[in-house]
């Protein structure tokens, strides 16, 4: 028999027999549930395979160099207060993939790969619930060698490995590449590759990589796709269909049949669109030494300093070496600076040697980290050491930093006016949890509060047969307000499709946020009639958006932004443009001050990780999965004792 053949044989039994083990498990000791040792086809990817090069240095080797003689500018401390070195210790990851792997067994794979790559590339991600990965040695989430090995998928610099039918690309005379999902096309060899080549002074190999001044480097982890929707759901989990002929459809069907062998990721399985987002703004492609002539309204915020750090190069905004400087992912989350990479006695000085920190706007998650870390938690990473702690805390003040300069606000009247100065949307990232709100407080002549519109503050609730006080937004769809937020679901042919896969009907779709009571299940959903849809937060059932409200970026195209998956949902917002047109990048709101009103004070809020997503991964883990059984509950306790993501205000105004 053909090993994918058995391979998918030994899966399908697996997810057959899942229930009969966990039922045994509870039974009895003897019994112990078995998780995807091979992983389905369904979750795949191209790009290069596990033990395919040589292994990922560890991180810790380049502090040596990086570290310890410029804060502000080296490398290697600006990347330890960054997401992209906690991936691997993310407790929202930990908990979001334990129900993705009760949900479909081996989807721990996909999250696994862009998480801990060292480990994955390494092959330690089977068993799919991470149990194989090493504590000690797989907790630094995307490490340093791992961007500084990747190259092109396209071919068209340098030569990564990627062997039928594995290749990230389009094929033909003329290979588009596959950007997006994990799908990391690496080379079999320890040069560092990036923008100086040999300009740069190392005490290793260097290569001058052009793929690493663009942002489709960065797409290469933040388009996020969801191969088993894109492949097994009706709708491919696309507002635009697949063709006929570009997917499989059958559960354990043929590997270079899937949806993402033969098709570019953003055309399936909507997650997360970022680096889509970019790419259809006009920013894209705007050279960042044209900044003065971008709009009134986007002066300033990140855009301006961006423009400010880049002119220190001497050049008008373009790269110290003449190459022309975009707004690119790396420019405004790898701000230039003027120092030296590397504490090497011969490094130059630089005039644009990008800063690593890869800030965004978490501002929650370090304060999670080091909490577990203290109570001994952490899965992967533990014993953080105080240059560590440091690294975390700066962190943070730089995503603090970098949502100030997100949005402006501007009022005429009561015409509020809502603008969006980044890149993509505003919000972007993985959206389940995240928000932003309007908050407004009204007062009289004497200072009175006469009303507060969009009310964040404390909710009693029961969970775990606990009363317990939570802090939350109160009414989320107060109609004085304004709440952003991305609102996943599933459409009930799909569940009728799971359910006759044989995936439990009884799997909770939603809870109530204050009783922590089921409002519908799988099997609720699937017996509706056709054309129902369901919100969810099960990311790996997910495949259909049912509310995307965020705030375009500048010139967002209406076309771009189809092709790839990421138009506002519903689609006539923003200025309805529709074909061949743009979105606006702001958003306007008459307000609706109460009578008596004589001043007020509105704030833009945004929060990383909300009550609701925090409950949903506490009760939707229901232990089936050992290793993971703990990690909604571990999660929840350290939200709960960190402040419970206390929310960040972006921008302000005086009414």
């Amino acid at each position: 028999m053909h090993a994918t053949t058995i391979q998918n044989s030994v899966f399908l039994t697996m997810q057959f027999l899942r229930p009969l083990l966990v039922v045994a498990a509870s039974a009895s000791s003897v019994f112990a549930v078995i998780f995807a040792l091979t992983v389905p086809n369904e979750v795949q990817q191209p790009g290069t395979q596990q033990n395919e090069v040589v292994g990922i240095e560890r991180s810790e080797n380049c502090r040596s160099c990086h570290a310890y003689y410029d804060a502000d500018v080296e490398p290697y401390n600006g990347w330890m207060g960054s997401m992209m070195a906690h991936a691997g210790r993310d407790p929202i990851f930990w908990a979001a993939m334990a129900v993705a792997e009760q949900d479909f067994d081996g989807s721990g794979d996909l999250c696994i790969r862009c998480h801990s790559p060292k480990g994955w590339l390494e092959d330690r991600s089977t068993p799919t619930d991470g149990s194989a990965l090493i504590p000690s040695t797989d907790g630094l989430g995307i490490e340093c060698q791992v961007c500084h090995r990747l190259t092109n998928p396209d071919d068209s610099e340098h030569l990564g490995v990627q062997n039928p039918p594995f290749v990230a690309n389009t094929g033909g005379a003329s290979p588009e590449a596959f950007y997006g999902s994990g799908q990391m096309v690496l080379a079999d060899n320890y040069d560092r590759y990036g923008p100086y080549g040999s300009q740069a002074t190392a005490a290793h190999g260097v290569v001058k990589s052009e793929f690493h001044r663009s942002s489709a480097l960065c797409g290469t982890c933040h388009d996020v796709s969801n191969p088993v929707v894109g492949d097994l759901a009706h709708n491919n989990g696309s507002s635009n269909p697949l063709p006929p002929g570009n997917f499989d459809g059958t559960l354990g069907g043929p590997l270079t049949s899937k949806a993402a062998f033969l098709n570019k990721p953003h055309s399936y399985g909507v997650t997360e669109r970022t680096f889509s987002e970019h790419m259809s703004s006009s920013l894209a492609d705007y050279k960042v030494s044209d900044y003065p002539s971008l709009p009134n309204e986007l002066q300033g915020g990140i855009l301006e300093s961006v423009y400010q750090a880049a002119i220190q190069a001497n050049t008008g905004g373009d790269y110290e070496d003449g190459t022309t400087r975009y707004y690119t992912c790396q420019s405004c989350h790898m701000q230039p600076a003027v120092g030296k990479g590397s504490s090497y006695f011969t490094a130059p000085l630089r005039l644009d040697v990008p800063t690593h920190d890869l800030t965004g706007g978490n501002t929650t998650v370090g304060k999670m980290i080091l909490n577990l870390d203290a109570r001994g938690k952490l899965i992967l990473g533990g014993g953080l050491s105080a240059f560590d702690e440091r690294g975390i805390e700066d962190g943070e003040d730089r995503a603090r930093l970098m949502l100030k300069r997100s949005a402006n606000l501007e009022l005429v009247g009561n015409n509020l006016r809502i603008y969006n100065l980044t890149g993509h949307k505003l919000f972007t990232g993985y959206p389940e949890g995240r928000r932003m709100w309007l908050n407004m407080r009204w007062y009289d002549a004497s200072g009175n509060l006469l009303r507060e519109d969009g009310r964040y503050g404390n909710k009693q609730v029961q969970i775990a047969g606990r009363n317990i006080s939570v802090k939350t937004l109160l009414d989320p769809y107060d109609p004085n307000s304004r709440l952003w937020h991305v609102e996943g679901g599933m459409t009930q042919e799909w569940a009728e499709q799971l359910v006759s896969m044989g995936t439990d009907p009884n799997i909770a779709l939603s809870y109530d946020t204050t009783n922590s009571s089921v409002l519908q299940t799988l099997g609720d959903l699937a017996i509706q009639p056709a054309g129902t849809v369901a919100p969810t937060l099960h990311f790996i059932f997910n495949n259909i958006v049912l509310e995307d409200n965020r705030i375009p970026p500048y010139e967002y195209s209406y076309d771009s932004a189809n092709t790839r998956n990421c138009l506002p949902v519903p689609a006539t917002q923003y200025g309805n443009p529709g074909a061949g047109g743009t979105y606006n990048h702001y958003d306007d709101i008459t307000l609706n001050p109460p009578s008596g009103a004589a001043s007020g004070k509105i704030r833009l809020i945004y929060q990383t990780t909300s009550w609701e997503y925090i409950q949903f991964l506490f009760l939707a883990n229901d232990g089936s999965v050992p290793f993971l059984a703990n990690t909604g509950l571990d999660l929840a306790k350290a939200w709960y004792q960190t402040g419970m993501s206390q929310p960040e205000v972006m921008a302000s105004i005086n009414w």
